[in-house]
Order: structure tokens, then sequence, then C-alpha cells
């Protein structure tokens, strides 16, 4: 029989969940009202005085060039994040899951980008790259191919993409992995003898089992593209050249913390904050249906 733990007091419950209540409301739902606010003032850069403006920080973000310019930017450079990410991820744990001698060797390698710092992880792909002392960059200049993403826009994008999804490839592959060990071996064996070969199992079987798995990432990158690559962006390229690598979240520190217009910088936050709750509203709304569970 199915043993369930009743609680005769109607107190204790919340008791126990208030720890973690105050940490939410404290961390998240605080911080998040006091952005509202100022996104409807603005503040000296001391906050010594404010002012009542509504909606006036919200039309000078819209009636930004460069602003809008970093809409299509960050979308760009998540969709690059998430999709390279995933794909990526997916190719190794197939070959993890395959490999039979020196495996644990082979999953540890794989594992250990994501106990890297994002900050560590973006000086280290600037070291690689650095036109001067890279290694990665002597080897292109000998291949014929010039790299200085300090000059090049274009590089300088490839440049962040690639260490934010070296970064984020661990959490992916150990989900992929997962996945893939939890699929029953009889499906493939079955598959096997009635002649299916590698390419067919895997998209016949395979990843159709692995669509929960492959939604939840697609989630949780597209977030962390949006907001958890800050660190990497600022250690590799400090948004630059120009703005060509200064995402919606980038934007936000140096309106604020840089430039000091703290109205400015609120608007924005709240702005990034409602996009990114629409994206996953629409990913559980619309992709969800063709994950099949």
């Amino acid at each position: 029989m199915e043993k369930r733990v009743l609680f005769r007091s109607t107190w204790l419950p919340w008791v126990l969940i208030m720890p973690q209540l105050l940490i939410i409301g404290i961390f998240f739902f605080w911080p998040a009202a006091q952005a509202v606010l100022q996104s409807f003032q603005i503040e000296d850069a001391f906050g010594m005085s404010t002012e009542w403006v509504g909606l006036e920080n919200f039309r000078n973000l819209l009636g930004d060039p460069t602003y809008l310019n970093s809409f299509l930017r960050t979308a760009f450079f998540s969709v690059l994040v998430a999709g390279v990410g995933i794909v990526t991820s997916l190719g190794l744990a197939i070959f993890a899951d395959r490999i039979v001698r020196a495996a644990m060797l082979y999953k540890t390698l794989l594992i250990v980008p994501y106990a890297v710092a994002p900050v560590i992880a973006g000086v280290l792909w600037v070291f690689m790259f650095s036109p001067s002392i890279g290694v990665v960059a002597h080897y292109l200049g000998e291949l014929g191919y010039n790299w200085n993403h300090i000059m090049n826009e274009g590089q300088a994008m490839a440049l962040v993409v690639l260490a934010s999804v070296w970064k984020q490839i661990s959490y992916n592959f150990l989900f992929f992995l997962a996945g893939l060990q939890s699929i029953p071996k009889s499906l493939i064996e079955a598959a096997s003898i009635d002649g299916a070969g590698p390419w067919r199992r895997f998209w016949n079987i395979q990843l159709p089992l692995l669509s929960p798995t492959t939604f939840f990432l697609l989630v949780i990158n597209i977030v962390y593209a949006f907001f958890d690559t800050f660190g990497i962006i600022d250690a590799a390229t400090a948004g630059g050249p120009g703005q060509s690598t200064s995402i919606l979240v980038y934007k936000v520190y140096q309106d604020g913390f840089k430039s000091l217009d703290l109205g400015s910088s609120a608007a924005q936050s709240v702005i990034l904050m409602l996009i990114v709750v629409v994206l996953t509203v629409v990913q559980f709304r619309y992709v969800e249906k063709k994950v099949q569970y």
C-alpha cells in the first residue's frame, strides 16, 4: 500500500518551506520589483534624487537603433549557442554511449568544462585565439587565415559563441548520455535484427525517445545564452569590437554600471525578463507538442 504523510497541523508545512520562500523573496522577487520600479524613474548616478518619468525610458530604448540592433544580435547569438551546443553534445553522448574501453576517462574529460567558471572560460579562449600569442591563431595564420577578433566583428562573435558552447557542452552531454542509457537495449537490438542500420536506429528510435530531454535542454540553453554568458563576453571581448558582441544582458551592464544610466538599465532588464518569459511560454505552448513522453 502507498504510504502518505499527513500533517495534522496547518502551520507546519508553511514553517518547513519558509526558508526557501524567504530566499526566493529576498534574492528574486525583491530585486525584480526594484527593477520594475526603477524602470519608470530617472535617477542620478549616486541615487540621491529620483524623478518619475513613466514610460519614457522604454520609449527612448525603442527609439535607439543600437538597442534594437542588440535584439538581432542576441537572437543570432542564442540560436547559435543553443543549436550548436545541443547538436554537438548529442553527438558526443552517442559516441560515449558506444565506447567500451576507457569509457570513464572519456566521460570525465567531457564533464570537466562544466567546473570552469564563465570568466575563466572566456580568458582561456582569449589566450588560445590571441592574435599575438594564441596557439590557435598562430596555426590559423599558417593556413593563410588572419585571425584578429579584436578588430574583426565576425571573429569576435565566433569566439564568444565557441567559448559559450564549450562551457555548456558538459551540462548537455550529461543529460543526453543519461537519456541514451535509459533507452531499453531490447528496442535497439530488435531494430538491428529487423535490418535497421545505425542511422535509422538513431533517427526512428533513439531521437524520438530523447525528445523530452532535448526539449528540456532547449529551454535551459536559451536561458543560458540570454543570461549566463555575461561572464564569457565580458572576459573575452567586453562587448567589442564596437558593439558587435554586446547582447542584451551585457548592454544592461554597460548602461547601468559603466554609463550609470540606472533608469534605462532597469528598463532593459525588465524587457529582457519579459522576452525570456515569453520565449519559455512559447516553447512550452508549441514546441512541447512535438515531445513524445
